[in-house]
């Protein structure tokens, strides 16, 4: 590997999410630059948008939002549920992507235990979606299923990939994603070991999803020439062109009148009917996992979609506030939901699914994120729970580390599926 590209792929690490505008090496250099509690709790807080902030907090975040379940006036946990996911549907703009598609099966094997299936489909826009069934080799019967949300990590020329594997023989980026983020693991094919059928496929704008550099107009193409993407310089070049894209295709979805939200769950609302759909997964049982914008998609689908009996969301777990006043410099903006935040806070999103079992795992040092904000996030949804008399199914954990879904919060999460979908 070269020394750029191990650059790179370290700076990758730490921007999480991606970046919006702007070089990596400044979000690496502001991303390890802490500002000491006391200024943080001081009357005059540093803030990223300055004198602004106290004054944009005060807007709507400085009170219970009017849709939250932990207001007095809300006492039926399903009319609740059905109004305010309504209003979150309304707010996101929500997509309606049609029937569910032909899958077309392309290769079948055994890789280390687990049986793969390769398959394909259209969606009314884009290329054809890549997508990976994984279940343990010669299981019989229906299987309680997961729909495995691969992360986006600053790297849109990958997808399921980044999560699940199929031959030895994988490319040394893929190896270093890995390593990076998921201690060496495909943890999709290692929950598929313990007796699910998993489905991985690429999100929108990510993998076979992804924006082609040939299918915009050269204003926009930063000097790029058209080329096939088969080195990794080649692929770093077109990772920096994909981040600095995405405030396009975010402006661009608000003037269609949706928003990435949108186009995320509407996606994987698609893949869970496939997944359900299949005569070795028992529908009745069906689950979501994923790390950072794998952990967004869990809030989404697992929050929005209520045929997710248990969802498991990682290292995406926290409030408008910390958004607002210091950590929306480390997303994209595939996280944000206009006059959303006066209704609902972001953990409040996951929180739709109550009664449903959940699972949030942090990272303490997680450089895309407060701490302190997490911890509010998580009381959040320990108050939602409380109020509708699930404390048991829901259970938060803080990890110690950097931004990560190691082996130990693996584990956990295994556990969780154990409990809640075999149990």
């Amino acid at each position: 590997m070269s020394s750029n590209r191990r650059e790179f792929i370290k700076k990758s690490s730490l921007a999480g999410l991606g970046v919006l505008s702007g070089s990596l090496t400044d979000l690496h250099t502001a991303s390890i630059t802490f500002i000491p509690q006391s200024i943080m709790d001081s009357p005059q807080e540093l803030n990223l948008i300055g004198a602004y902030g106290p004054w944009a907090k005060s807007l709507n975040l400085e009170k219970i939002p009017s849709l939250s379940f932990r207001n007095p006036e809300f006492s039926d946990l399903d009319s609740w549920r059905d109004s305010a996911r309504n209003r979150v549907a309304e707010r996101m703009g929500v997509v309606d992507l049609g029937a569910v598609p032909k899958v077309t099966v392309h290769q079948t094997g055994v890789f280390e235990g687990v049986a793969f299936e390769e398959i394909s489909y259209q969606l009314p826009s884009g290329q054809p979606t890549k997508a990976v069934i994984l279940k343990p080799e010669n299981s019989q019967g229906k299987l309680p299923g997961i729909l495995g949300l691969h992360c986006h990590g600053g790297n849109k020329f990958l997808g399921l990939d980044k999560i699940s594997r199929t031959k030895t023989d994988i490319p040394s980026y893929v190896q270093t994603h890995h390593k990076m983020y998921y201690e060496g693991r495909a943890w999709a094919n290692e929950v598929a070991k313990r007796g699910y059928v998993v489905m991985v496929h690429d999100a929108f704008a990510f993998g076979s999803r992804r924006v082609l550099i040939e299918d915009t107009p050269t204003s926009i193409r930063k000097g790029i020439a058209d080329f096939s993407l088969d080195t990794e310089e080649q692929i770093e070049v077109y990772n920096k062109w994909a981040s600095e894209h995405e405030h396009i295709m975010a402006k661009s979805l608000f003037s269609a009148g949706t928003t990435w939200p949108a186009v995320f769950l509407a996606e994987d609302q698609m893949a869970l009917s496939i997944l359900a759909a299949r005569e070795d997964v028992d529908p009745s049982k069906l689950g979501c996992a994923g790390l950072s914008g794998g952990g967004l998609r869990t809030v989404l689908l697992g929050g929005l979609d209520s045929r997710i009996s248990c969802a498991v969301a990682v290292g995406f777990m926290t409030t408008w506030k910390d958004l607002l006043l210091y950590k929306s410099y480390t997303h994209t903006w595939m996280s944000y939901v206009p006059i959303l935040p006066q209704e609902l806070d972001f953990p409040e999103i996951l929180g739709l699914r109550a009664p449903l079992p959940t699972l949030v795992l942090n990272d303490i040092e997680d450089q895309l994120f407060t701490l302190s904000e997490m911890e509010k996030a998580d009381q959040i949804l320990r108050d939602v729970y409380a109020k509708a008399n699930a404390s048991d199914r829901y259970k938060c954990s803080f990890h110690p580390g950097l931004h990560k879904f190691d082996k130990a919060m693996q584990q956990e999460a295994f556990e969780w599926f154990e409990t809640w979908l075999k149990g």
